[in-house]
């Protein structure tokens, strides 16, 4: 396989603290200068969410637009994706930075179980939630928990609700929701191909101990990885990862072991069909 790999850093998330892992950047010039490393050992898209003060999940657009900022000053041509994730926000609060014109969003289109709750999508905050996005020219990463959420996109895409040919990722591992399983994975692999072409791009984050999994999985594949503090703070049972870094060039190692070439930032545009465009652009 000689097609590229792009690589996506999930670089903080909603739940990982410094007492998890002192590497999870918080802060927003924490957030950059982890983005940067990260970007600088590989990584062409940051998937990020923001903290408050005291570090808890927040979807205050105001941080958002000074870590979007941030990230296109230090990391230019990387592909910003902002998290509108329901640990951070409630409702409509959840798409309050898509006024920012990011590159993309992640866009969860159904519900399904987490841990300890249920992680609930609604259907008329999804129809909203994609249609911002049309509105603000977002490109949605469709995060799929679940096989009725690759089928959901397929029907939001014929529908006009996303314009673009969906980016579907696949999260498995997380509790109570899709297991890391072979053969569903394979079986994502074909639905992707089947309802959006043979050739359609596609990704895969495994939660855990089953990042390097999924990475592998993903890789060896011909599709695109996920990797980062957000999903996974260790390297193994032993050690904590050091950084946002380490976990990329972790996935860079899998991508020679498979002979695929690491993305560039230009290259992975080309591939998502993702557009430079002028900074600071809001509203």
């Amino acid at each position: 396989m000689t097609q590229p790999c792009i690589i996506c850093v999930a670089i903080t998330g909603s739940l990982p603290t410094k007492a998890n892992n002192p590497a999870v950047p918080i802060t927003i010039a924490e957030q950059v200068e982890s983005t940067q490393e990260a970007f600088e050992a590989g990584a062409s898209v940051a998937h990020c969410h923001v903290r408050d003060d005291e570090g808890k999940p927040s979807s205050d657009p105001e941080r958002y637009g000074r870590l979007k900022e941030g990230l296109e000053k230090h990391c230019p041509g990387m592909i910003v994706q902002l998290s509108t994730g329901g640990r951070s926000g409630a409702g409509q609060a959840r798409g309050a930075m898509l006024s920012l014109r990011p590159d993309m969003a992640s866009l969860a289109v159904g519900s399904n179980n987490f841990p300890t709750r249920v992680y609930e999508n609604a259907p008329d905050l999804v129809d909203w939630l994609a249609a911002e996005m049309v509105t603000y020219g977002v490109k949605p990463e469709i995060e799929a928990f679940d096989l009725s959420h690759i089928l959901k996109a397929h029907e939001m895409w014929q529908r006009g609700q996303i314009v673009d040919r969906p980016y579907v990722q696949f999260v498995m591992g997380v509790k109570n929701a899709m297991p890391v399983d072979r053969d569903v994975f394979d079986y994502y692999i074909r639905t992707v191909k089947r309802l959006f072409g043979e050739n359609a791009p596609w990704c895969a984050a495994g939660i855990g101990s089953n990042q390097i999994v999924l990475n592998e999985w993903a890789i060896a594949a011909g599709g695109h990885a996920r990797t980062g503090l957000e999903d996974n703070v260790r390297l193994d049972r032993e050690r904590l990862a050091p950084s946002n870094a380490a976990l990329v060039q972790r996935a860079t190692e899998l991508c020679r072991k498979y002979g695929r070439p690491v993305a560039t930032w230009q290259q992975a545009r080309e591939i998502l069909g993702i557009p430079m465009r002028s900074t600071g652009s809001a509203g």
